[in-house]
């Protein structure tokens, strides 16, 4: 329906164009699985068929998630990383925790931010991200946030040839 309006993105600046569509049939499905508008603190459980599972965990990744790595200074050649995702609704969060639960075997932990807009993160340290990760990424060319994948793809390669040097 609207083609150029332009929003900002949380940027100051208004530097992005959306795309919008109307569809009520579609609209209408969306709420049928678990979605619904200003979903943010009341999000809950989502049904996503168990085949789709590992690509909507990918997409919520891209979407609400993080991954970062970096040297722990208490431990001389710690190479850390971290896969989390994140979310203001804690029912959705604990929901997330039991399906990534079920795909993978992992549970991470969840942490309350303590400013007045709380949001929950779900993380995954070292050993359970690598395998969250290989859930994520299954196979070549699946469509995911690319500055996303390489990053994670950076990580375990550098972790990889770091250990090899050190053996």
């Amino acid at each position: 329906e609207n083609v150029g309006k332009k929003a900002r993105g949380g940027e100051k600046e208004k530097k992005y164009f959306v795309l919008e569509f109307s569809d009520v049939i579609f609209y209408r499905f969306l709420l049928s699985i678990g979605l619904m508008p200003a979903k943010s603190k009341i999000l809950g459980e989502i049904a996503v068929p168990r085949l789709y599972m590992r690509d909507f965990l990918r997409g919520h990744f891209d979407g609400d998630g993080s991954f970062f790595s970096y040297f722990d200074p208490r431990w001389r050649s710690s190479f850390m990383f971290y896969t989390s995702f994140l979310s203001a609704s804690k029912d959705h969060i604990l929901w997330l925790q039991a399906q990534i639960q079920i795909l993978c075997g992992v549970i991470g932990h969840i942490t309350k931010s303590k400013t007045k807009n709380s949001v929950y993160q779900l993380k995954y340290a070292k050993t359970e991200s690598k395998i969250l990760i290989r859930a994520l990424y299954y196979k070549d060319n699946l469509m995911c946030l690319t500055r996303k994948q390489k990053k994670v793809i950076n990580a375990l390669q550098f972790e990889k040839n770091l250990y090899a040097r050190v053996l």
